[in-house]
């Protein structure tokens, strides 16, 4: 019976991760389009409200992948657009957001 119950939460474990995996990605897409769907586009498809603004999933990885983006999410992330508002994520919410957007990434259409 133990050997049983093992096995199973080996194999229900995997599946649980990965529910949780979604659950932060809906999380961190819901999010985005709190704040930022206004005028950008945040899911994988999409045209972006403003034309102005790109894509999430156009971002690119010179962007997502520096190590400094995480950081400037919680100091206030801002453009250089002055009609583009400066946002502030708590950690946890920036790490997701990040890693989200790392999810999404598309060659331009």
């Amino acid at each position: 019976m133990k050997l049983r119950s093992i096995a199973l939460l080996i194999v229900l474990l995997p599946a649980s991760s990965a529910h949780a995996l979604d659950a932060v990605q809906q999380r961190s897409q819901d999010l985005l389009e709190n704040m930022c769907a206004r005028c950008h586009a945040v899911g994988r498809t999409g045209a972006s409200p403003n034309k102005l603004a790109p894509p999430f999933r156009h971002l690119g990885e010179n962007k997502l992948y520096d190590p400094d983006f995480v950081q400037r999410l919680q100091s206030g992330y801002s453009s250089i657009h002055r009609a583009m508002p400066t946002f502030r994520f708590d950690r946890d919410s920036a790490e997701a957001v990040t890693s989200y957007l790392r999810a999404i990434q598309t060659k331009k259409d």
